[in-house]
């Protein structure tokens, strides 16, 4: 069974090494790298080889130069472990090493003794005799990227974890500076004004899965999140929970690039107030500019059109929907100018208005403006109106169609929307009405595939809504999300169960729901099972 990875706070903790090997030195120097008072117990040889005599040297210029560190010259004793710890535990060291190269009968008796006393050890070269093993490690700042493959071999595990780091942007150690800085702000401003209004914080971070790096995704991530002006301090409150949902969703969207190259400050200003474009500057230019609104596809950068790419790396703003993916927003070059809306729950319409004036600011500059969109621009899109807008202050912008997931999603999924004696039409519609009202349902038909976008984060009214409205809640249903991605996810399930099997699995925007005959044809949930969830996507 794979083990659970954790990070070790070992600030002043005991960590004891035995053996006089070159591993030993390597225990050694991590342990104190990551501020344990370390331990050495090995007897000084007296055998005369160089290898000892280098190592014994090594270890003696270490002792002499950092105080967290002694040489014990002997043999180990089983008190060692009871009386060479910190007063505050007893005198029982934190963790053991056991440094020898094979098997040895000093590695099974302190294995055993550490056992009984539940105190961490590793043995080198035998996980039998081990509580933990160590991973193959890249730190950078307050990044740690592990790997293990459970002792299958460390060479592999090396190699891997060379291969993820290589991927990492060089500076990446920046973002998580910054955005633990600004989570720190938002946490310390937030706390009292929440706590003043009776709203439990860690019932807010609990909500959205960001209490801890392992958290799943809730569900109700992008959940709306509306404000009940009429009751002023319900408000207060609420718009603090905008903001710490504000934030998870910059980490989930932003590309690592750009987050590393942002600052506190624009971030604090960003969630804080926002950047207020409600009054358009008149610019004078002799140059007019122009706009363009271009579809970003499912998700795989294979799926862009050479006329979508073309225009991305050519303009001189775009200005993206923060459901555009990382793989898109990457090929945009680093000269252009990049903004992201910060469409957080509640604020759709504000973010909507300051892309839209942002957008005329730059035409009247004289630049080339992308107005990039998820999927296609006209499929839920705003495009058509986006499109009267821009015409409105005289510039007719040119639309660049995009792959839709509403199509594109099911075809990656194994699901044929449409089947000769199974579905003969397919109906795309939306699950979030205006403003967050309810939409309008439309009615069963039995040979039909239904395909809701903007539908998940408020899944368990959806079908509701459907079964109020005579659906059968027998018929099979599928969620896709993150279609064409490499993390691409399928929930394959009935109306039914679709709701729970969703809060289980947690979210992982953007996804659609696609219901209908049409999603059993070709995968089928097997007989015992309530739903059934595929990972992954390695066609792009």
């Amino acid at each position: 069974m794979p083990g659970l990875l954790v990070s070790q706070n070992c600030n002043s903790q005991v960590h004891l090494v035995v053996g006089s090997t070159a591993l030993s030195l390597t225990r050694v120097s991590k342990s104190l790298e990551c501020g344990a008072d370390v331990i050495l117990i090995a007897p000084k040889t007296s055998e005369t080889t160089q290898t000892l005599a280098v190592w014994e040297t090594e270890v003696q210029d270490r002792e002499a130069s950092c105080p967290n560190f002694r040489w014990i010259q002997r043999a180990f004793k089983d008190d060692d472990l009871t009386v060479l710890g910190r007063d505050e535990v007893d005198n029982v060291v934190d963790t053991v090493f056991v440094a020898h190269h094979s098997p040895s009968t000093v590695g099974i008796r302190i294995s055993a003794l550490c056992k009984r006393l539940r105190i961490p050890i590793n043995v080198a070269d035998s996980p039998e005799l081990s509580t933990f093993t160590l991973l193959s490690t890249h730190t950078d700042g307050p990044l740690q990227v592990g790997v293990t493959t459970s002792g299958k071999g460390c060479r592999l595990a090396s190699r891997i974890r060379r291969e993820i780091v290589s991927s990492l942007p060089l500076d990446i150690a920046q973002a998580c500076h910054k955005v633990g800085e600004l989570k720190r702000s938002i946490e310390e401003e937030d706390a009292k004004d929440l706590e003043h209004h009776n709203v439990n914080l860690d019932s807010l971070y609990h909500e959205i899965g960001q209490n801890d790096d392992d958290a799943v995704q809730n569900h109700k991530f992008n959940e709306l999140v509306l404000e009940e002006r009429s009751d002023l301090e319900k408000s207060r409150a609420l718009k603090k929970k905008q903001r710490i949902r504000w934030l998870s969703q910059v980490v989930e969207y932003y590309p690592f690039s750009q987050l590393a190259a942002l600052s506190i400050e624009d971030l604090c200003s960003q969630y804080r107030h926002g950047r207020n474009f409600s009054a358009v500057e008149d610019v004078v230019t002799n140059k007019k500019g122009s706009i363009a609104l271009v579809g970003s596809g499912p998700g795989a950068p294979g799926l862009l059109t050479t006329s979508a790419l073309a225009a991305i790396t050519t303009a001189d703003l775009v200005l993206a929907d923060k459901l555009v993916p990382a793989g898109v927003l990457d090929l945009i070059p680093r000269h252009v100018e990049t903004f992201i809306a910060k469409k957080f729950p509640g604020n759709a319409e504000a973010a909507q208005e300051q892309l839209l004036n942002m957008g005329i600011i730059a035409l009247k500059e004289g630049k080339s403006v992308v107005r990039l969109k998820q999927g296609d621009p006209y499929i839920f899109g705003r495009g058509a109106e986006e499109y009267l807008f821009f015409s409105k202050h005289g510039y007719k912008p040119q639309v660049i169609p995009g792959i839709t997931s509403a199509l594109s999603g099911p075809l990656l999924a194994a699901i044929s929307p449409t089947h000769r004696e199974v579905a003969d039409q397919v109906l795309i519609c939306t699950g979030t009405g205006r403003k967050g009202t309810t939409p309008a349902i439309p009615e069963y038909v039995d040979s039909r595939t239904t395909i809701f976008l903007m539908a998940l984060h408020r899944l368990a009214d959806v079908t509701v809504w459907l079964r109020d409205a005579g659906w059968r809640m027998d018929v099979p249903c599928a969620i896709i999300e993150r279609a064409s991605c490499p993390d691409q996810r399928v929930i394959r399930t009935t109306l039914e169960h679709v709701a729970e099997a969703f809060e289980r699995a947690g979210s992982r925007p953007p996804g659609i729901l696609v219901v209908g005959k049409s999603c059993a044809v070709i995968e089928q949930t097997p007989s015992g099972q309530t739903w059934v969830i595929d990972e992954g996507c390695t066609l792009f």
